[in-house]
């Protein structure tokens, strides 16, 4: 049994190709994942320990934890520290290290590293061990900076330029006194890194005679764990915390892996879609497999051969096919994650060097899933071959199912596409994140139940074509025929598509009507004319509120500071603004009381006061983050959202309590409205500088289309294997339908229908199963959309449905484009059938 297995195989070469490509992009797919994963994050993690080699302890400031009413402020790490660290038995040195975003800009004048990942930090003293000088000199006062060697070349700076670069807003031109060397994973992975002396970057980081942390190197001969005892002897437990430099690159190690583990995830979700639809293919592929050779089977059978060794024969393929569709899934794998690492840095996202990772469990999971996903959708396939009995099989009686398995199969179908609507509609009615697993659910069980009733729905579906198919005569007719001839044949085929277009039609109607949304919201809560805010999220310098005030044509500006507090022994954040100014840069829907900040009147969001049980007149007492307390009085409730939430207050009451006041953003109010010339005169008053933005409410609009324009054309380009996997089935379909009716087309042709009519016929086929499928997915996308955008508008109350007629249009053009494509070589075996020979086929 086990040489006829392998012969059956071989001698079925070319039908088994389409079945081993579409377990090969599976498994690419899964193993280019882990390839493509494993090597980012090995490389970062090597890289960031290279950065703690010079670490041997490192002295951070005690971790405060909220206690009852009060907000912990960080205790401060003073020279005073720094010295006595220097000290303590087994120091070799001991570093103050103080550092921050630091926007620098190219000589175009635009922001280097992407805004996240540019920092700054101190140069301690005339030689840093951990930045190894280049060229050049230490810097010295605020006029002189030291950039790292990485953005000089990319920027084409040199020891004696000018550079402009901004901390918190204001622009600063200080001169390159040097280029350094470093480790540092963020300039390997394309940021920036400069470095002022120490009291300057104090001075610019807001960290005045103290550090953000102090690195302590141990003495030869001292281990890591023994300086850090000495260290807890000797510092205050109440002010520091200490940890090795080991632990510090374990962390970091560990949060690279975790930060990878999202990309991760969602690649291999997309990647198991495409091993989901390669299944059917699998699956139809030995169905029709063993259907053509029943008689081969019930004769093996009648010469002694058990059930059990019928199966297993099928197995058997099954298991060949999946190993060498495994290994050279692999070996795909290999090189679409080398062409991952080569896009990022094509795109600009530089990563760390280091050699491609192809680990040991890449390889096993390569040829595990091959195999098992091939074998699990053969095996029942084999299993009903096997329960046929020999006289029926040469017979052919078992070729048609029964009618009791058909009701068996609508009834199983229709209870779990009932079960799977029922569970998404009571998931649109729960609370945000409370219901995105039962939508899961629901969702799984919903496409399960469509599958299985796929079936019965082909029938009625492809019967509403015939109308268009009598245009092309005998062919559109046997066509329609033959779509319905073999219904779950069909399903399976059809399905493969259906599951593509699901996902890529609700994700679709999702991202349209969460723009749509957005726009709403910006339209309707924001009077402002421009909002001015950091390019990395960070905050602003009060300076910048300054300057825009004293701007020409500016009318009215409120900056936004964002401060923790405790109210009722919970953490509140409270949002500063400018209570003269703020009515007319915002238009918040009030619930109840009146749009009144100041003195010790606030207004607060919805949500807020449900939870305090607030209203109009309500009074509470805010501890403030310098322990100071203070009862402020509920002037009104508005109707929070994106954009606008929280305890809102203003700064004249807000900043007495802040060490350090900074500002979120700086909304604006203009004479002239929004206008290019405009937002030029701002952009000049804050020194042009690369770090700020200065954006309308058109701008903010298409910063965020821009982001679901990347992130729909990322999932177009992962579904996308889905869809090239479900052509190959369409293919195998047909293909296989081709050689399973040979003597049918030889006698279509002897009866007078030419071999362009038979490719005709059957292109139109395929054109109908495709659009079938393409129906269904585009239907149930529409649905999955609109149940997700309902459990969206329990947290976003501008949501609504906008669905996108010309895109699901395009996608319908897809599937049909899919159908011809796919019928092109099956057509064309068709039509050169030789009829004589045809004829006298089994």
């Amino acid at each position: 049994m086990f040489r006829t297995a392998l012969r059956n195989v071989l001698a079925h070469k070319a039908r088994l190709l389409m079945t081993v490509l579409a377990v090969m992009l599976g498994v690419a797919f899964v193993s280019g994942t882990l390839v493509f994963t494993n090597t980012i994050s090995d490389a970062y993690q090597k890289s960031s320990a290279k950065g703690f080699d010079r670490v041997d302890v490192a002295v951070q400031p005690e971790s405060q934890e909220d206690k009852g009413d009060t907000v912990g402020r960080t205790p401060e790490l003073t020279q005073a520290l720094l010295e006595r660290s220097a000290r303590v038995p087994g120091a070799a040195s001991a570093v103050g290290v103080v550092g921050g975003f630091t926007a620098l800009a190219d000589k175009d004048g635009k922001l280097i590293g992407g805004g996240f990942q540019s920092q700054g930090g101190n140069y301690w003293g005339t030689k840093d061990p951990r930045y190894p000088l280049v060229s050049g000199h230490a810097p010295k006062g605020e006029g002189e900076v030291l950039i790292d060697s990485e953005t000089a070349r990319r920027a084409g700076y040199e020891v004696g330029d000018t550079v402009r670069l901004s901390v918190d807003g204001p622009v600063l031109t200080p001169t390159v006194t040097g280029i350094f060397t470093t480790d540092d994973g963020n300039v390997a992975a394309g940021g920036s890194l400069a470095l002022f002396d120490t009291a300057t970057a104090q001075q610019l980081f807001g960290k005045s005679g103290t550090y953000d942390e102090i690195d302590v190197t141990a003495k030869t001969g001292i281990s890591q764990s023994a300086l850090k005892a000495e260290l807890d002897k000797a510092l205050p437990a109440d002010i520091t915390e200490t940890t090795t430099g080991k632990r510090l690159a374990d962390d970091q190690a560990e949060m690279i892996s975790t930060s990878m583990s999202g990309l991760k995830q969602g690649l291999l979700v997309f990647a198991g879609i495409a091993l989901f639809v390669g299944t059917f293919i699998i699956a139809n592929t030995f169905t029709m497999l063993v259907a053509q050779r029943t008689k081969e089977l019930a004769l093996l059978r009648a010469v002694g051969a058990s059930r059990r060794q019928v199966t297993r024969s099928v197995l058997i393929e099954a298991f060949v096919v999946g190993a060498v569709a495994g290994v050279t899934g692999l070996v795909a794998g290999i090189g679409i994650g080398a062409g991952l690492r080569s896009l990022m840095s094509t795109l600009g996202a530089t990563v760390p060097d280091g050699p491609l990772v192809v680990s040991p469990g890449t390889v096993a999971t390569a040829l595990v899933v091959g195999i098992v996903i091939t074998m699990l959708a053969a095996w029942l396939p084999g299993r009903r071959a096997a329960k046929i009995p020999p006289v029926a099989a040469m017979s052919s009686v078992h070729a048609k199912a029964t009618t009791k398995s058909l009701v068996l199969r609508n009834t199983i179908g229709a209870l779990f596409s009932a079960a799977g609507v029922a569970v998404v509609l009571a998931a649109t009615t729960m609370d945000g994140s409370d219901g995105q697993a039962p939508m899961g659910l629901g969702a799984v069980l919903l496409i399960i139940g469509v599958f299985i009733l796929t079936p019965l729905l082909s029938r009625p579906l492809i019967a509403a074509a015939a109308p268009v198919l009598r245009v092309f005569g005998v062919a559109g007719k046997l066509a329609r025929q033959n779509s319905v001839r073999n219904p779950r044949r069909t399903a399976a085929t059809a399905s493969a598509l259906m599951i593509g277009l699901t996902l890529i039609t609700g994700m679709t109607v999702m991202a349209g009507s969460l723009q749509h949304s957005i726009d709403k919201m910006a339209s309707s809560a924001i009077k402002a004319d421009y909002v001015v805010s950091m390019a990395n999220g960070n905050s602003l310098s009060p300076d910048v509120d300054k300057k825009l005030k004293a701007t020409a044509g500016v009318t009215a500006t409120s900056p936004l500071r964002n401060a923790p507090s405790r109210v009722d022994g919970q953490t509140e954040y409270l949002t500063g603004v400018d209570g003269s100014a703020i009515g007319r840069l915002t238009e918040l829907t009030m619930d109840s009381g009146a749009f009144e900040v100041g003195g010790t009147r606030v207004v607060v969001d919805d949500d807020t006061a449900t939870s305090h049980g607030w209203k109009a007149g309500s009074d509470f007492t805010v501890n403030y983050e310098d322990g100071k307390k203070q009862q402020l009085t509920v002037a009104g409730v508005y109707q929070g959202n994106e954009m606008m939430r929280g305890i809102m207050l203003d700064n004249a009451t807000l900043s007495p309590h802040q060490s350090d006041a900074t500002d979120m953003q700086v909304m604006v109010k203009t004479s002239d409205g929004t206008s290019g010339a405009t937002k030029d005169r701002l952009e000049k008053a804050l020194g042009s500088n690369p770090a700020v933005k200065v954006q309308s409410k058109k701008d903010i609009s298409n910063d965020i289309a821009q982001m679901f324009t990347l992130m729909l054309n990322m999932l177009y380009g992962l579904l996308a294997m889905a869809v090239i996997v479900a052509v190959l089935g369409v293919i195998n379909t047909l293909a296989m339908s081709v050689f399973e009716r040979s003597q049918e087309i030889g006698m279509l042709r002897a009866i007078g229908l030419d071999r362009k009519n038979v490719k005709r016929m059957v292109r139109l086929e395929s054109l109908v199963i495709s659009l079938f499928g393409g129906v269904l997915g585009i239907g149930l996308g529409v649905f999955f959309g609109w149940a997700a955008g309902e459990l969206l508008g329990t947290k976003m109350s501008t949501y609504e449905l906008v669905l996108p007629w010309a895109r699901m249009a395009v996608f319908l053009l897809l599937a049909a484009t899919v159908g011809v494509l796919a019928a092109l070589w099956p057509a064309r075996r068709a039509g050169r059938l030789n009829m004589l020979a045809a004829i006298k086929s089994e």
